[in-house]
């Protein structure tokens, strides 16, 4: 029998606990943060992992977490863990300038899902924002969310994408992605400021995220399509921490950094995985590709260590979350997608 899920808040506590290394970055750096799009799958985490790293290494810096707050008892729920809420618009200029100055910024906002139903919109979102932030916090640190989603293909076989290989324009998300980075390096040429491309792929807790997604088709018995063949993954703690200690490898051109861990996972493997615990036969489609996203994560291995969590561990706490009807956030992932359509 699968033991209670935790609760979202249980969740939160999970993923915001501060590692050693996350603790260590935040005694070293100066001044206060912000967390920008802290309404998002990720920026919770961040926010109060800062908070709970700062507490424990004895600094009284503080941390703004900035959203739009559609939900209300968000901005309630951050405050009570102690970060300083903030309501804003980012894509409104006027509301940006009234920002406090930090001196460093974790930028998280940005869209993936409704990109082929709202294009207009997601380019809105991750290139025009960039702009009006990049220039208000031209003085900071920026840790700029992206994605491993801005490389082309490469071979199953090989090591996946380097910080060096050439992005691609692989569909209208893909594209706005790699525009994000373009408009910040922009402003980092024009003003100065250092900054740091977190190529992330793919981040996974017990409600979202790839294996979540796997997980929940072979318990329903639905197909997993394999065709996209090999993901990489990391818990989502280990990327918040990392994200954290990218503050203190931000430079002038802005350091490109693949954010993963080094397991190449296959779809059939991690599907027949989430089977042999469910006692259930998944249901495969699809023909495996030659070449698929996914990237080489040796540079952040060598600044920040390995990972912590094992495939293994994950799959059995999503299996656990999922077989006691734990609460998911919604939003799959869409790894099967390879026409860049979210």
């Amino acid at each position: 029998m699968p033991t209670p899920p935790l609760d979202d808040h249980g969740i939160e506590q999970l993923l915001s606990q501060p590692t050693a290394g996350a603790i260590e970055a935040v005694r070293q750096l100066d001044g206060d943060y912000m967390v920008l799009g802290v309404g998002g799958k990720m920026g919770t985490s961040t926010a109060v992992m800062l908070r709970r790293a700062l507490d424990a290494a004895g600094k009284q810096a503080k941390v703004y977490g900035v959203s739009r707050f559609s939900r209300p008892e968000a901005k309630a729920e951050l405050e009570s863990c102690g970060v300083l809420a903030l309501s804003c618009d980012l894509a409104d200029p006027d509301q940006v300038a009234k920002l406090p100055e930090v001196a460093n910024v974790e930028y998280l906002a940005g869209q993936k899902f409704g990109t082929d139903s709202a294009p207009d919109e997601t380019w809105i979102q991750n290139t025009i924002v960039p702009s009006i932030v990049a220039k208000k916090f031209r003085a900071s640190r920026i840790v700029v969310f992206s994605t491993g989603c801005v490389y082309p293909y490469t071979p199953v076989g090989g090591r996946g994408a380097t910080e060096a290989t050439p992005v691609a324009f692989m569909g209208e998300y893909a594209s706005t992605c790699v525009g994000r980075e373009r408009v910040f390096t922009h402003y980092a040429r024009k003003y100065g400021t250092k900054q740091l491309m977190y190529r992330l792929n793919y981040s996974t807790e017990l409600r979202y995220g790839v294996l979540v997604d796997i997980g929940q088709r072979v318990l329903a018995g639905e197909p997993v399509d394999i065709t996209m063949n090999v993901f990489n993954f990391i818990w989502q703690g280990d990327a918040c921490a990392r994200a954290i200690q990218c503050l203190q490898h931000v430079a002038n051109p802005p350091k490109l950094l693949n954010v993963t861990g080094l397991e190449k996972v296959t779809l059939r493997d991690a599907a027949e995985r989430f089977g042999k615990v469910f006692g259930k036969v998944p249901v495969i489609t699809g023909t495996p590709a030659d070449a698929a996203w996914h990237s080489d994560a040796s540079e952040s291995v060598r600044l920040f260590g390995p990972t912590s969590m094992s495939l293994d561990k994950l799959i059995a706490m999503i299996a656990n979350h999922l077989s006691a009807g734990g609460k998911l956030l919604g939003k799959p992932t869409h790894f099967e997608t390879r026409d860049g359509k979210f």
